[in-house]
């Protein structure tokens, strides 16, 4: 399933469920009391995204989503538009469904540690031209192609907007975004643009039964690391448009299936071609007969604010507690 979509100037991303050397959630019984806590770590290329850490609170106690031009104060459609800098939150387990995409604006943090909070059977998140946002903890399912219209993006302006693709988070032109899960990078073959593009993905579990694209990359630095992959159906990662795609300290443990056994995919060129794209597999741990293909030179020096990798022995406690984690109150997380 194609979760994100990316068209990009200055994105900086990194996902995850947890750090082993800024631990921001585990074992804490105060989350509550201190959320922004989670907003000291980022690492990787997402490092410094702080979100709305300098705003206020703000409660989502509305899970309606009826008037996309002049959203209701109290719901999440209300608080995403808003100025200022804001923390997120939510009074209660909610499912909101979005009759049309939700627009964010700059330095926000939707946080929903503590509910369950369901985005779901209905448009998606979209994040257009703006920067420093921390989405955290929410559930995004069963997302729909959905009809556009007129969508207030800002408490400035609204407009046309056309029909939303059905990812669960889109991502367009922003810089300084971490969010929990994302799995394709670069919106097609043709936009160069997304050279530029570099991203962190870090301390994950990708579990059975997932089929492939974890992550598509195209173009742009990839840095791949401390992650689970755990008998997926077709391959785990795959690349296009001569990505650089560095794979460190994971474990991939392969199917019992002979022809499910290949880490990577390369049949979007011939090798001719991707033979000369950097794609590099550093202290990974294969097991059950999976192969990383590796092409390209091996690279020294990569760019800054990389995360760096524990061996692939140690995937298994690293990503532990991969997934929304279950907060509740004077509890720990």
């Amino acid at each position: 399933m194609e979760t994100s979509k990316f068209s990009l100037l200055f994105f900086y991303v990194i996902c995850l469920a947890i750090f082993p050397t800024l631990n921001a959630n585990i074992g804490h019984f105060d989350h509550e009391k201190n959320r922004k806590r989670l907003a000291d770590c980022a690492l990787g290329f997402g490092h410094g995204t702080i979100g709305g850490k300098d705003g206020k609170i703000y409660v989502v106690k509305d899970s309606s989503n009826n008037d996309l031009v002049n959203p209701k104060p109290g719901t999440l459609r209300h608080a995403a538009i808003q100025k200022e800098p804001l923390w997120i939150i939510f009074y209660r387990s909610m499912n909101i469904k979005l009759h049309a995409e939700l627009m964010l604006t700059d330095n926000k943090t939707i946080d929903a540690r503590g509910a369950n909070v369901n985005i779901s059977e209905g448009a998606q998140i979209t994040l257009q031209y703006v920067r420093n946002i921390i989405i955290h903890g929410l559930h995004i399912h069963d997302i729909k192609k959905c009809s556009g219209g007129l969508i207030r993006d800002s408490m400035d302006h609204y407009g046309v907007r056309a029909m939303s693709d059905g990812d669960a988070i889109s991502v367009f032109g922003s810089t300084h975004i971490w969010i929990d899960h994302v799995l394709l990078f670069g919106v097609n073959d043709s936009y160069s643009g997304d050279k530029i593009m570099q991203v962190s993905l870090a301390f994950n579990h990708f579990g059975k039964g997932l089929i492939q694209r974890m992550p598509r990359c195209r173009w742009g630095f990839f840095h791949i690391v401390n992650k689970e992959y755990t008998h997926w159906l077709m391959y785990a990662i795959v690349g296009s448009q001569q990505p650089t795609i560095i794979s460190q300290g994971n474990r991939f443990v392969a199917s019992p299936n002979p022809n499910a056994k290949e880490v990577t995919k390369k049949d979007y060129a011939p090798e001719s071609v991707w033979k000369n794209w950097n794609q590099r597999s550093e202290g990974d741990l294969m097991v059950n007969g999976a192969f990383f293909v590796q092409s390209g030179k091996s690279i020294a020096k990569h760019p800054k604010a990389e995360i760096t990798a524990k061996p692939g022995k140690a995937v298994a406690s690293l990503t532990r507690f991969a997934g929304p984690l279950k907060c509740e109150l004077n509890k720990p997380c």
